[in-house]
């Protein structure tokens, strides 16, 4: 177990430094000076030049990654162009709204998921079987954007049973809650139909096994049988998704946060591209990655454990 950690650690480690790479090589391929792209064409000489000298702009490129890197490991991600604010600490007070939604869609879609795809694989080719599909297919192939505008519309805008747009008030916890309603709906429906076909799959592999045949052969109860011992098994993949779906929502929960116009890295993003604040896109980015390679190096390490032919795979 520890040999597979640490290689997953390695791997982990040369991603983060593979990000770090082309983010810093992005802002250098974009056709023009970097500080007259983030000042603006009507910046001054002087103020590009204070720029430059402050973002160490003017130094050799080598140099520059080499500053970004020191700085990125120490946490300093640099300077809003505009509010003059530190770069981790605008990216980290909106990181907790992203977070919190991704873990309110994500729970309700693993809550809903996995007993449909524990109840398709028991009764296969049945009615409730081919209801699952068409469900996990569905909400598979609906877009999270217009799952949002479709809630907007019906549960906030035609029937106000829902707020439709922001967070809540602070310290309103009920509020809050409400708020988080129909932006979790939206980026976990279509997490519903992966885990459902991904349980479903895995069950009929487990159900299959010589040792939950001799199970029912002893005559276990069967809710004894699946849940004690096939959904044991066969929730190791699910767990990779489940990694998977919290690193991967992350970035889809964007959609969300623009639409209900909610706080979060997403909403974040996409109001500093189309400012071209880049020092902040290039943090926000990072610190998602990040988060990112983590979940998912989490995950792997525990199906590793739960599993040991994984590990010793390797």
């Amino acid at each position: 177990m520890w040999f597979y950690t640490l290689k997953r650690l390695g791997l982990s480690l040369a991603v983060v430094v593979a990000v770090v790479l082309v983010l810093f090589s992005l802002l250098h391929l974009i056709p023009g000076d970097p500080a007259t792209i983030a000042l603006g064409p009507r910046a001054t000489p002087e103020t590009v030049a204070r720029y430059s000298a402050k973002m160490h702009l003017d130094e050799p490129v080598l140099v520059q990654f080499f500053i970004y890197v020191k700085d990125a490991a120490t946490g300093d991600l640099g300077v809003d162009v505009f509010s003059n604010r530190s770069v981790t600490k605008i990216v980290l007070d909106q990181l907790g709204f992203t977070v919190i939604l991704v873990i309110a869609g994500l729970t309700w879609a693993v809550l809903l998921g996995i007993p449909l795809g524990c109840f398709s694989a028991v009764r296969p080719n049945t009615p409730l079987d081919r209801m699952t599909g068409i469900l996990s297919v569905g909400t598979i192939a609906i877009p999270s954007f217009l799952v949002s505008i479709w809630a907007l519309l019906i549960f906030a805008i035609a029937l106000h049973w829902l707020p439709a747009i922001g967070a809540g008030e602070p310290g309103d916890t009920m509020d809050q809650a409400l708020h988080l309603i129909l932006p979790a709906f939206a980026v976990g429906l279509g997490w519903v139909g992966y885990l459902a076909r991904m349980v479903r799959a895995s069950m009929l592999e487990v159900m299959n096994e010589s040792y939950i045949r001799a199970a029912y052969a002893f005559g276990l109860p069967e809710r004894t049988i699946v849940y004690r011992y096939a959904l044991r098994v066969a929730i190791l993949p699910t767990i990779t998704l489940v990694g998977m779906g919290f690193s991967g929502l992350l970035s889809g929960a964007v959609f969300a946060e623009v639409i209900f116009s909610r706080p979060g890295v997403g909403k974040l993003i996409f109001d500093t591209v189309m400012s071209r604040n880049f020092p902040v896109v290039q943090g926000a980015v990072l610190i998602t990655t990040s988060l990112y390679i983590i979940i998912t190096l989490v995950a792997d390490l525990l199906v590793a454990w739960l599993d040991p032919r994984v590990r010793e795979s390797l």
